[in-house]
């Protein structure tokens, strides 16, 4: 262990002559040493930013936090995503020719932190050796496929609209998150947020949007990477996703061995508490993930040969067991992908009605019909900042609500492993010319506590593509297909599957307003009326990764 040294109020030059401002960590000794480099937007001298720097510097390594451009004593403006590959790029490669710096520059940091760690390795700098994502944020319209942001990422624009955190606590966020039309939202926030208002101006995937995606380009990004994420993250679609696209596309094989995945039964803040919401995961949900990433430095920084390329490249935490398991790819290659049917007598609405769950394909059954009335939405249980969105909440309160079809199966009598990507194929139809479908698994105690466990939806004018937009016909009976994400779970004995299928998950998404009009525009609001099918030419149905 070394004594830390630092280096308070640095400034780098970037290329176009913005300086940003950093602190540094770095071990008391007169040798050089690998270094870190997190770049944030949320400021570089927190509490827990300074016990990280300490800690790798104790450990033998410099820790260098930065503010971005535009954020803290940084210059400049900030515009999130954008030009943070290139401030990277500089930052690094100014580290790397540091005389504290022996050439070999990692980098860390979760969310925004995590997301522009990708951006900057598709700059290349040469210095840059490995790097650890945790919670990163995926491509637009990934994690939020409407068009439109949702509207608690208007609370995550409120906290980053000036120099430094600006305080969310005292805003009324269920009020603004009502507010219409969507664009101005802003307003009832009490702060005008021009970047905001940018977004629709670009509702669809086009090249506004595709300067900011990495996740089509894995083929270019040769390093070894540690991914980090919780079940119940809010941005957690990306995680497996990067694992997997890196396992497979990265250019060189030693770049594709030497990916490594930690997934637990955590949210956005990953590895912090046992418990979320009412469940508690048990002592063993927290690991020590700090010399985690320690020995993943040591390796891919100091080039020690400590064990790491010959553990298994994943570990999972599976819920309902709680408990962690190695895998060694993911998704998993014994998964049986298991399509359970939704069926019901055409009153499937609420848990007080007829809807089922069986692995019997449906012959000749009546649909299912509910009305969607934006101005009473099926709420999404959450706390009203964005900090954290939803986690394992029970949702048997929300099931007593008919504009929400609920079917669930029968009392399991063993134990069911679902491990993986969770997928619906839904057969509905809609009176509107663009509206929304909602699918929530979830699983259903014997007490009657509902979990969730995963969910997606669908805005059907999307339904060809984000960038290729296309109101239907009303009425039309179509196939969406839903990306549920992902989940670990075993499902106890006693224990039920259930699916819900609901046309709003607010404020997680914006409502639709089932108009058809150009996106967050307009305040007009109309009902749809909704049907979704489960027959034998419309086999409604969940496919789970069933673990045998």
């Amino acid at each position: 262990m070394f004594k830390v040294k630092n280096r308070w109020g640095m400034r780098i030059t970037m290329r176009d002559g913005i300086r940003v401002a950093a602190d540094l960590y770095l071990p008391d000794t007169e040798q050089a040493v690998p270094v870190i480099v997190m770049r944030t937007p949320y400021g570089r001298s927190t509490d827990p930013n300074v016990e990280q720097g300490l800690w790798f510097a104790a450990r033998g390594y410099g820790l260098l936090v930065v503010d971005v451009r535009g954020r803290g004593d940084s210059e400049g403006t900030f515009v999130p995503y954008r030009g943070e590959g290139l401030d990277g790029y500089d930052t690094i490669e100014w580290a790397a020719a540091q005389s504290w710096c022996d050439g070999n520059v990692g980098t860390l940091g979760a969310s925004y932190l995590g997301k522009i760690q990708w951006l900057t390795a598709l700059t290349h700098p040469s210095h840059l050796r490995a790097m650890v994502p945790i919670v990163s944020p995926s491509d637009p319209f990934v994690e939020w496929p409407t068009g439109v942001p949702g509207p608690m990422h208007l609370c995550w624009q409120f906290l980053v609209a000036d120099r430094v955190p600006q305080n969310i606590n005292r805003v009324p966020w269920e009020q603004v998150y009502a507010h219409l039309p969507l664009v101005t939202m802003d307003e009832a926030s009490g702060r005008e947020m021009p970047l905001w208002r940018e977004l629709f101006h670009h509702c669809q995937l086009d090249d506004w949007w595709r300067a900011t995606c990495y996740q089509d380009r894995f083929r270019e990004i040769d390093l070894p990477v540690l991914h980090i994420s919780g079940w119940y993250d809010d941005e957690q679609i990306g995680t497996p996703l990067n694992f997997s696209g890196m396992t497979h596309q990265a250019p060189s094989e030693s770049a594709r061995k030497s990916q490594r995945l930690i997934m637990g039964p955590w949210g956005h803040n990953v590895n912090t508490s046992t418990r979320m919401g009412d469940l508690d995961f048990g002592q063993a949900a927290l690991m020590d993930l700090r010399s985690r990433e320690l020995r993943f430095f040591d390796r891919w920084l100091k080039g020690q040969r400590n064990g790491v390329d010959e553990e298994h490249p994943i570990s999972i935490f599976i819920m309902g067991k709680n408990r962690w398991r190695e895998e060694a790819e993911w998704p998993l290659a014994r998964t049986v992908y298991t399509s359970v049917y939704l069926h019901s007598r055409g009153n499937a609405n609420s848990r007080f009605g007829d809807g089922t769950l069986s692995l019997a394909e449906p012959e000749a059954e009546k649909g299912d019909s509910y009305v969607y009335n934006p101005w009473r939405p099926v709420p999404f249980l959450t706390e009203p900042t964005s900090l954290q969105i939803g986690g394992p909440d029970d949702y048997s309160a929300i099931h007593r609500r008919d504009d929400v079809l609920v079917y669930t199966g029968e009392p399991l009598t063993q134990e069911l492993e679902v491990t993986g990507p969770v997928k619906a194929c839904l057969y509905a139809s809609t009176s509107a010319p663009d509206t929304d479908f909602m699918v929530q698994l979830h699983d259903v105690w014997p007490d009657g506590y509902t979990q969730r466990l995963c969910d997606g939806m669908i805005r059907v004018r999307f339904s060809k593509g984000m960038d290729a937009p296309e109101l239907v016909e009303p009425d039309s009976i179509r196939c969406y297909e839903i990306n549920c994400w992902n989940t670990a779970h075993v499902f106890l004995p006693g224990h039920r599957i259930c699916v819900h299928v609901a046309s709003s998950a607010f404020p997680k998404y914006d409502r639709n307003q089932n108009t058809g009009e150009p996106l967050g525009l307009s305040e007009r609001i109309e009902a749809a009326f909704q049907t979704i099918y489960h027959d034998a030419e419309h086999p409604s149905a969940i496919i789970l990764p069933v673990i045998p």
